[in-house]
């Protein structure tokens, strides 16, 4: 973990999102104190594959078949 100081940190920007790509952990310690982190975003939301919930969802036999208390509004 490196800490900063928000003067050296806006001279060093660059270098420490590097650092912080590289997955090491940048502190930027404010003016008042506060501390803030530097993270890298995720670029690339994970989607699901074809095909991954294959076996874990199954359908009656009688799916299709009309359902006994909608006679009235079947034709």
């Amino acid at each position: 973990m490196q800490k900063v100081d928000l003067k050296e940190a806006t001279k060093q920007l660059e270098e420490l999102i590097h650092k912080a790509s590289q997955g090491e952990e940048i502190i930027i310690i404010s003016n008042d104190g506060q501390p803030f982190q530097i993270l890298p975003l995720k670029s690339k939301t994970p989607r699901p594959k074809f095909g991954s919930a294959k076996g874990l969802i199954e359908m009656s036999d009688d799916f299709d078949e009309p359902l006994n208390d909608f006679h009235e509004y079947t034709p």
